[in-house]
């Protein structure tokens, strides 16, 4: 059975890098961000029924991808970033999302620190709230109760401290939640 590993947090925090480094680490696939392929089809200005679509999108890919992944399963973003974005910009959340929130599970998330650089690009659009965000994603993961550890450091760091996270929890069958 496939371990689903989730890359989540803030923009601009190295997701996409992390989930691509440590699917060729353990010989296996990952899972791009869907939102990205879905604002470069439709235009980066959406509306909030937008953020349900790409959400629907993302999973629909996930599960496409886990169909070849080996052990594990790295997902460049998941629905707590689109319930997140969506209660940030719009103030609430579609029900849709709410619901597979509590039914769509992962084995780890892996909560990427704001401690790099921020990376302008014409989709991202809060340099400045990232602090506020972390602390948001942090509230959100403890509570739905999600087994998660803080990733950070720079380059080759922040991908050994990822490894060794998946090894030591995953590896090793442990099921307590570690900060």
């Amino acid at each position: 059975m496939v371990k689903r590993i989730a890359i989540t947090g803030p923009e601009s925090t190295g997701k996409s890098a992390l989930a691509q480094e440590l699917a060729e680490y353990y010989n296996t696939v990952w899972v791009p961000e869907y939102a990205r392929e879905y604002l470069e089809t439709h235009g980066s200005d959406y509306k909030e029924e937008d953020i349900v679509k790409i959400a629907k999108g993302q999973l629909k890919l996930e599960d496409e991808m886990s169909e070849k992944a080996n052990e594990y399963l790295f997902c460049d973003t998941d629905l707590f970033v689109t319930k997140i974005w969506s209660e940030y910009k719009y103030g609430d959340c579609d029900p849709w999302i709410l619901e597979k929130l509590l039914d769509h599970r992962y084995d780890l998330h892996l909560m990427m620190d704001i401690d790099i650089d921020w990376k302008d690009d014409h989709l991202r659009k809060n340099p400045d709230d990232r602090q506020k965000l972390f602390n948001i994603y942090m509230e959100e993961l403890a509570q739905y109760k999600y087994p998660f550890f803080i990733i950070d450091g720079k380059g080759k760091s922040r991908v050994e401290a990822a490894i060794k996270v998946i090894n030591n929890f995953l590896g090793y069958g442990l099921n307590t939640l570690w900060i």
